[in-house]
Order: C-alpha cells, then structure tokens, then sequence
C-alpha cells in the first residue's frame, strides 16, 4: 500500500473572512433601524385665532415615528379619550336610578307579613341593659394608613397596605375599660361612622380592620345580661360593611351606557367586578380567628351573586357548618340568628340551612349544664332562670325565618319527639310542654300553621 506524505495546505485566513463576509451598507444619521431605540415625542396643536384670517396651526413634533402604545400613557388613546368625554352626572344618575330599583326588588323578597330585624332591635336594646361597666377593644391604626396622594405607585400603595396589615396583626389596639352602657353604645356609634369616613376616603383596609375589630367583641361575655344588645350594636356595623363592599361592586357594572337588570346574573358582570370580588372574600378567608372570619363573609354573603349562581347555595352550609366550632352556646345561637338573618334576604327559599341551624342548636342546648358555662354564671352571679332569656332574641328570629311560608310537615317535623326544650305555649302540635323561655319563639312556629 502506498503512502502518501501529509501536508497542510497554506491559508490565508484574512482573506477568507473578507470574501464571505457580509457587505455593509452605511447608516446615515436620522434613518430607521430595527435595533435602535425608539423616541417618543409628544405632538401639541395649537390653534391661534387671528383677525381676518383662518386659524393657524403649530406643530411641535419630530419626524420620529411615535410608538402607538404610549397614547395610553397619556391619556389619548380612543378608549381613554371615549370614557373621559362620559358625563359623570350621567353616570351617578345611572347609579342611583339602578340602586333604587335593587333595593326595591329585595324589599319585595319577603312580604309584609314578615317582620323586619329592624322592628326588633329597638325592643331588644331597651330590654337587655345592664348598669356593670363595659370594655371595649378599639383599633388604633398609624398615620401608616392614610391614603396617599393619586400619583403614588402602584408598589408604594401595596407596600403601605402589607405595613398596615402588619401593624393589625401586631395588635396595635388600645382597650378602654370601666364604661357605662350609653358610652358603650356611643363608642360603638362612632366606629360605625369611622368606617364610613375610611371607606369613603379609600382606606379599605382600615375599615376592614374596624370591622374585624368589632367582630372580635362577639366573642366577649363578660357582661353576659348586655350580649343580646351588643349583638344589635355590632351588626349594625357589619351590615353596614356589607353594603359598602356590595355598592362598590356592583358599581364596577355600571356605567353611563348600561344598567345591570334587576335580576342580574353572573354572566352580567365584568371581570374586574368579579376579582375585586374575589380579592374581598380572599381577604377575610386569612382573618385567623373563627368568629370575626365568620361575621364579616356572612356580611358580604350576598356578593356571592356576582360570582355564581349557586354561590350563596353553596356558602350557607359551609357558615352553618363553621358555627360548630364556636364552643359558647349562647355566643353559637346569637351567630346562627345573624346568619339566619343575611340569609332570609338573599335568599328566603333556601330552608334547609335555616332548619339545619335550628337543629344544630338543640344539639348544643345540653352545654348550659356544663361546668365552662356554669362557672361563668356563677362568676357573674347570675342564675339560670336569668340565663336562659338570653336567647329568646335569637330564637325567636329563627323560629321566624323558619316559619315563614313553611309547609306545614316543617312545623311538625320541628317539634316532634319533644324537640323544642323549653316550649310555653301548649298546643296541638306539642301539648303538656313546660313553660320556659322560648314560649315567645315557639309562637311563631303555632301560629303559622292551625292546630289538628
């Protein structure tokens, strides 16, 4: 075989990188490239009126090409540009027009024939006094919490509102002590209108914690006569609460050219409605203790409409069902009378979860025998036959909702097999029961349907 001698052939590597390389094309300056950063500049006309002549224009823009999105920045893209030229007395009216008809259609909920929490609280209040003095915890917020100027950034506004929260878990709270009833009630009063003025000034995360706050109160039974008529004081301000969150929803739908109907479904709202929807019960699902978590979703309970149409379906048995961990039995029906409550004005048909509070609450009864509420009552002074009065308020209202256009099977199925423990008003549905202090509640179930 022959061999063949190896030689390395000669290059010239300059050469060859000239010969393929690419052919370049000079640049002048001022013209276009795909790489080069481009320059916005804003164009201003101004027109100038002169006598006997036609207006005159002056332009101050460049031949540079302008970059089509930045109009957003300023304002003068046609979206930006159609809803600034929006009559605003238009929009208001819009709202208020759509308001009235709302609260119109949930005030034909439920007829006439059923009696409205507000005719109670009156009674409630005058009847359950109490001449021991009262504490109260209030939220004392930093300056941290005051809404900034419009021009903040966006990561500004977020940062002071994960400080504010902070500052809440903290427990910056100051508790005032040795109060009487009507300074109570007038501490009470102004957080309620404090609420007000934080949501109307946009420090919504202030008025939650205001909220959050006044839910916490429920919990306390240290003045156990005067429980019935803090429960009237405080959900006045989660109602109130409530109807903040649902108006400013709800406001997100409207606008100067559409009005949700009057039965509006989910499919009527836009997606802002529904996250900052979202956001809300978001919100209170990381509130840590059980009862203020409780309150405020049951206050908000009717924004669920926004988001499905099984929403409120849904969440009642869930709240009915979280109920069960609150171990008082006085402080368990008193929340089982306000869920009963925000449900009969959603949604009225749903007996289910009213007859599952009801038998919820018979299942706990048997705890006024325990030593925990024994030994309170015995720090208190207080005696049974004093004790048990305490919840005539809340039965009542359930025994109300109950009944309300109940068939008559649900009255019976109510009291069969003595089911009601302390029933006062003998009648064919439950005769030979003893008198007690639900005589008053029980009427309403005797009364809805005759005697057999």
């Amino acid at each position: 075989m022959a061999v063949f001698p190896w030689h390395s052939r000669n290059r010239n590597y300059k050469a060859e990188f000239a010969s393929c390389r690419l052919e370049a094309v000079p640049l002048e300056f001022g013209d276009y490239h795909p790489l080069k950063p481009i320059t916005v500049t804003e164009s201003k006309t101004k027109k100038v009126s002169r006598k006997g002549s036609t207006s005159s224009t002056s332009s101050s823009s460049s031949n540079s090409m302008v970059d089509p999105l930045s109009s957003v920045l300023d304002g003068t893209d046609p979206l930006s540009m159609f809803a600034a030229s929006a009559d605003p007395a238009a929009l208001a009216a819009a709202m208020d027009s759509s308001r009235k008809k709302r609260d119109k259609d949930e005030n034909s909920i439920v007829g006439s024939d059923f009696e409205p929490w507000a005719n109670k609280r009156g009674e409630i209040l005058a009847r359950y006094t109490t001449t021991e003095k009262l504490s109260i915890n209030l939220f004392m917020g930093s300056e941290k919490g005051r809404a900034g100027t419009a021009t903040s950034a966006m990561s500004e506004k977020v940062r002071t509102r994960l400080e504010e929260l902070d500052d809440f878990e903290e427990g910056s709270q100051k508790e005032l002590l040795n109060l009487t009833q009507q300074d109570y009630v007038n501490r009470i009063e102004e957080l309620n209108q404090s609420l007000k003025d934080a949501w109307a000034s946009d420090q919504k995360v202030k008025a939650l914690k205001i909220v959050i706050q006044c839910s916490k109160l429920l919990s306390d039974t240290s003045v156990i006569q005067f429980y019935p008529s803090k429960f009237v004081l405080i959900t006045d301000i989660l109602d109130t609460f409530g109807k903040l969150v649902y108006e400013r929803i709800f406001s997100m739908c409207v606008d100067s050219r559409s009005v949700l109907p009057d039965h509006f479904s989910p499919e009527n709202t836009n997606d802002t409605a529904k996250e900052t929807c979202l956001n809300w019960f978001f919100k209170i699902a990381s509130i840590r203790e059980l009862i203020p978590r409780f309150y405020v979703e049951a206050s908000i309970l009717k924004c669920n409409k926004f988001l499905s149409k099984t929403g409120i379906s849904e969440c009642l048995p869930r709240l009915t069902r979280m109920i069960r961990g609150i171990g008082d039995p006085l402080v368990s029906v008193y929340a089982r009378a306000y869920l009963c409550r925000v449900g009969m004005e959603v949604a009225p048909h749903l007996k289910e979860s009213l007859n599952k509070n009801f038998f919820d609450f018979l299942l706990t009864f048997k705890q006024i025998h325990g030593d925990t509420v024994q030994n309170q009552l015995v720090i208190q002074g207080v005696d049974l036959p004093s004790y048990l009065p305490l919840y005539s308020p809340a039965m009542d209202w359930i025994f109300q909702c109950i009944s309300y256009h109940a068939p008559e099977v649900t009255a019976r199925e109510l009291q069969c097999d003595r089911h009601l423990p302390c029933c006062g008003s003998p009648c064919a549905l439950c005769p030979e029961m003893p008198t007690g202090p639900f005589r008053n509640s029980c009427s309403s179930v005797h009364t809805s349907q005759p005697a057999q």
